[in-house]
């Protein structure tokens, strides 16, 4: 009771407090249709690692939107490890009355939901009409934890014991410090034991932070006043990389995590083997000499053949893998019930295999605050090395790791532990796409033509996508709407992708295309004749992500991201009527940096016009210092897009 007393009283305070002040903010402020006067959150550990959390906003409406955009007040949260309620909803108005809402009539419902379906859940409240100058008060206590140890959850919904962590005893919390509004202040309390040890840092910014003795134990405490929301760039990494956040976590090293992850997955036996899948191993690696033979064909398998599909499968989801049992005979599940399928068939193999956490999207820090949420395995070879398997991200793909997921942290769960551990780029060759054609055009502006696209690594799963995914009916429709993008007018004469396109393992892609395309240049009054080089031409642009980046941007503060690291090599040849000649200058570029290279041509040998392009790609995840030779490297490239105009010499 002297607890939610105190926290009415505080936030009755700040709330008078910070509205007196509000007209003293910037203009950022004043203009917004709403401004965030408090953004609370107070924690209180207990000796178990649980956490109480009192959450608590103030807002103020400014505008008829703001009025609009704060109507309904949402949380979310997993009612397997938490339980959230609304504590008490105010809204005060301009004139000083004052409107308790009835918190009994808070809606508690399904979370709307795809692909994952946990059970996850949502609290709402509709706070009816608001007008400007209405000041909101909320508060949401919300019990528990982010994880949840398959073992506890056959616990009744009552029994405390469910909202202790898995690591029980420990607490760690990750606290985003940007906001989407202008806030005049966000605070976060901490409470812990006096015997418990914490430790932190904030990252991307500075704060006010504070450490105090209390009856309770011990009250850390961190704070930023006047925050204004981030800038956000064009293909910007995520905030957690780039905006002011707290990391903190009662584990000393990231070494005790991987030591229980390992324990935890042990002890349940979610690797155990069974028959049938003995017998599927043996199938699968028959044949098959060498170890990484054997672990490309296993990895393979799992990928192409247990569906992404997660529903709820028995006592609960987190840390604990499901059994090899129930994911070989339900064959879905999500990232760890797929990658704990292939763990079992590798150790079934002879294969030393682990489980490993990793963090698809954004950076984990040194502070083992467990920032997690995929799943993949790892292979111990003969050397030694612990070689990273992703199942869930190779699906008809000649990678075993993705090169989706470079540059990514990850931490493995083996018996000796693990510190953690960081996936290494991948060089533009292993993801080259290769872009050869050869067309020829007449005095009335029509093209016949061949072209080669081939593909490897992440470039080879985008082409060869359209056999490994659509229907055979269908393939010979897809590949001519890839010339249906360069002119409405294409048609396609001809089309060689191999004897079996699906067979992905087998070779890097390739297909060849003979076309023609009537009136594909555009004729001008004195007869030259206007030519879009093809292979700029709109020609597999779901390859081409780096053309939507925006390069005309000078500078940049925060780091940037790509889909992959990539080599974009073209070879365009067009064989001109007798008597035209390209009346563009000849071009020869070359750059190199950190982000990017690129090495260009366009020139004319009799009637033959040769364009060359070579573009590198050098990373996934770039930081602020690549951006000049990343935007210089693609703009030489796109400069290569232009007309060339032909005229009749």
């Amino acid at each position: 009771m002297k607890k939610r007393i105190f926290i009415l009283c505080a936030a009755a305070f700040c709330m008078s407090h910070l509205t007196s002040h509000a007209t003293k903010q910037p203009s950022a402020f004043e203009k917004a249709d709403y401004v965030v006067l408090l953004d609370s959150t107070s924690v209180s550990v207990k000796p178990t690692g649980s956490g109480s959390f009192a959450i608590n906003k103030v807002i103020k409406i400014q505008s008829e939107k703001g009025a609009v955009d704060n109507r309904i007040i949402r949380y979310d949260y997993d009612p397997l490890t938490a339980h959230a309620t609304f504590e008490h909803v105010t809204i005060t108005h301009a004139d000083g009355t004052k409107k308790h809402l009835d918190v009994k009539k808070t809606y508690d419902y399904a979370a709307p939901a795809r692909a994952i379906y946990w059970g996850a859940r949502q609290i709402m409240i509709e706070l009816g009409a608001l007008k400007v100058g209405d000041i909101i008060d909320y508060q949401i206590n919300k019990q528990g934890f982010t994880y949840a140890l398959l073992d506890n959850m056959q616990l009744l919904a009552d029994d405390e014991e469910r909202f202790v962590p898995p690591m029980r005893g420990h607490f760690y919390d990750i606290v985003p410090f940007w906001v989407s509004q202008p806030t005049v202040r966000k605070v976060y309390h901490l409470n812990i034991p006096a015997e418990k040890d914490i430790q932190y840092q904030f990252y991307q910014g500075a704060c006010a932070v504070s450490m105090r003795y209390s009856d309770y134990g011990k009250t850390y405490t961190w704070s930023i006043d006047n925050l204004l929301p981030i800038q956000r760039e064009p293909n910007m990494v995520d905030l957690y990389d780039a905006a002011p956040k707290l990391m903190l976590s009662s584990t000393n090293h990231w070494k005790d995590k991987s030591l229980w992850f390992n324990k935890v997955n042990e002890d349940y036996g979610s690797f155990n083997a069974i028959p049938e899948a003995e017998q599927k191993v043996a199938e699968i690696i028959k044949g098959k000499t060498t170890e990484m033979e054997k672990v490309a064909a296993l990895t393979h398998w799992v990928a192409d053949n247990i569906r992404y599909s997660g529903i709820t499968m028995g006592k609960g989801e987190g840390y604990t893998l499901h059994n090899l049992k129930m994911n070989f005979t339900d064959r879905c599940g999500v990232c760890k019930d797929i990658a704990g399928t292939l763990i079992a068939f590798l150790r079934i193999a002879g294969f030393q295999a682990y489980p490993a956490m990793t963090m698809a999207g954004s950076r984990v820090e040194s502070i083992p605050a467990d920032h997690f949420n995929h799943c993949v395995a790892v292979v111990r070879l003969s050397n030694g090395t612990l070689m990273p398997l992703d199942p869930t991200w190779v699906p008809f793909c000649r990678e075993l790791w993705s090169s989706a997921e470079q540059q990514q942290n990850y931490l493995p769960g083996v018996p000796e532990g693990s510190d953690l551990l960081l996936t290494p780029l991948s060089a533009p060759e292993n993801h080259y796409v290769r872009i050869q054609v050869q067309n020829k055009l007449d005095e009335q502006g029509n093209l016949t033509g061949v072209l080669t696209i081939g593909g490897e690594g992440q470039s080879d799963r985008a082409i060869r996508n359209i056999f490994t995914l659509g229907m055979q009916y269908d393939w010979k429709n897809s590949l001519e709407n890839q010339l249906m993008a360069v002119s409405p007018n294409a048609k396609l004469l001809s089309v060689d992708y191999g004897k079996n396109p699906k067979d992905y393992q087998a070779a890097p892609i390739s297909i060849t295309f003979k076309y023609s395309i009537p009136n594909y240049a555009m004729r001008g009054n004195n007869g030259e004749l206007f030519y879009k080089p093809f292979s700029f031409n709109n020609l597999y642009n779901s390859l081409k992500s780096y053309m939507n980046i925006d390069t005309t941007v000078e500078k940049r503060k925060y780091g940037f991201r790509d889909s992959c690291s990539r080599l974009i090599d073209i070879n365009e040849t067009v064989t001109l009527p007798n008597g035209y000649v390209m009346t563009n200058p000849e071009k020869n570029d070359q750059m190199t940096g950190s982000g990017a290279d690129f090495k260009g041509s366009l020139t004319q040998t009799k009637n033959k016009i040769t364009l060359t392009n070579n573009l590198r790609l050098k990373k996934r995840i770039y930081q602020s210092a690549d951006w000049d030779s990343f935007r210089q490297a693609v703009n030489a490239h796109k400069n290569y897009s232009n007309h060339l105009i032909i005229k009749k010499n």
